[in-house]
């Protein structure tokens, strides 16, 4: 049944990353809803077609130059717009049930407009609250915040749940709620997929995000040097100031003389595919992720998936039965279990069906929605108790 709930739906930027795939599907067939975006880009575009209405802030235009490990005086000459912006959102606010803050920057302006607007505040927590990604003062002031204005506050990991408490949130608030995904294999061999692609045959392997040094790319890219006649593919652009890493990564590869075996793809809208048309996966970020959905992707798809051994990965892969876990950082590591999948991937097909089944069955998407739908439901005025 269609959701009547009026809700407000905030994302700080406009375009699409992890956290902004997961807002489209809960907002899928929400047209009583609106979504409010401090940022202009794709992402508008994407949320009304599934349903809300699309209000983009006039005062938000610069306020990606301010990342979460930024100091905040870097926020300092954008303080006028951030002040507009916050009054939008308290005026908008008034006319919805719920407020939805689905990132760091969205939660701590909606909580700062919700001191007028009173309306119950759900955060959506993608990231992992942790010195690693936040400044001192920007942990304390979103678990301040959190503490008095959330109603709840969802995290899509144990591993995102313990940090939060850790830095200071209240254990009552935290919703653990896994990401949820759909794909369907598709019915065509892989070499078959590649050449469609135009992808080159022999050993592939791939990594799926936006391009940001702790994400790992670099990693990777060392790895492969050890690995003759393996290709990598590259998916994902630098989408929040991270130009410099990219810059980096482009000249790493022409000094290891990878350049006709690292494909740089760019940003995708074919991911599922290009997922389903390499031999493994690899997650190779530096810091704990509070998710991962590249690896459920490549869970369902029947991928082999090679992972870091930190943050929500392990919970995901159940500590290795659903794929390998290597050291944080250590490109020896990554390419010795590269080479192991890419060398005998036959004895790898009891991990992969139990990898899929298990994907199928704990990170769906209609597990998830149903979930994000129960707790509106339950936040709402006039909700039982």
């Amino acid at each position: 049944m269609m959701s009547r709930e009026r809700v407000l739906f905030v994302d700080h930027t406009g375009q699409i990353g992890g956290a902004e795939l997961i807002l489209m599907d809960v907002v899928q067939g929400r047209s009583e809803s609106t979504a409010f975006l401090f940022d202009q880009g794709p992402l508008a575009k994407a949320l009304s077609d599934r349903g809300p209405s699309v209000i983009t802030s006039r005062w938000g235009i610069g306020l990606s130059r301010f990342r979460r490990d930024s100091s905040w005086l870097k926020a300092l000459p954008l303080a006028g717009g951030l002040a507009a912006i916050i009054a939008e959102l308290a005026h908008v606010a008034r006319r919805h049930d719920v407020v939805y803050a689905n990132s760091q920057k969205a939660f701590v302006l909606s909580a700062i407009a919700n001191i007028v607007a009173c309306k119950p505040l759900i955060w959506h927590l993608h990231d992992i609250i942790s010195p690693a990604h936040f400044g001192a003062l920007q942990r304390r002031l979103q678990v301040g915040l959190a503490n008095r204005f959330a109603a709840k506050v969802i995290v899509p990991s144990e591993a995102a749940a313990a940090a939060f408490i850790a830095a200071g949130g209240r254990r009552a608030l935290v919703e653990v709620v896994p990401n949820g995904l759909a794909v369907e294999p598709l019915p065509m061999s892989r070499q078959e997929l590649r050449q469609r692609l135009g992808l080159p045959p022999g050993p592939l392997v791939g990594v799926f995000s936006r391009l940001a040094r702790w994400k790992g790319q670099h990693i990777l890219i060392e790895a492969l040097a050890k690995l003759p006649g393996a290709h990598c593919i590259i998916v994902g652009d630098a989408l929040f100031g991270e130009q410099d890493y990219a810059a980096e990564l482009r000249k790493q590869v022409g000094e290891l003389g990878l350049g006709d075996r690292v494909h740089f793809l760019g940003h995708r809208s074919d991911v599922p595919l290009l997922m389903q048309s390499v031999d493994a996966m690899v997650h190779p970020s530096i810091d704990p992720e509070p998710f991962g959905r590249t690896l459920v992707e490549a869970m369902l798809a029947g991928v082999p998936v090679i992972a870091t051994d930190a943050g929500a990965a392990p919970d995901i892969l159940e500590h290795g039965r659903a794929g390998m876990l290597v050291p944080p950082g250590d490109a020896r590591a990554l390419a010795e279990a590269l080479d192991a999948v890419l060398a005998e991937p036959e004895i790898l097909k009891p991990q992969l069906d139990y990898a899929s089944r298990r994907a199928r069955t704990h990170y769906s998407l209609a597990r998830m929605l149903d979930s994000i739908g129960l707790l509106i439901r339950n936040v709402r005025p006039g909700a039982a108790v």
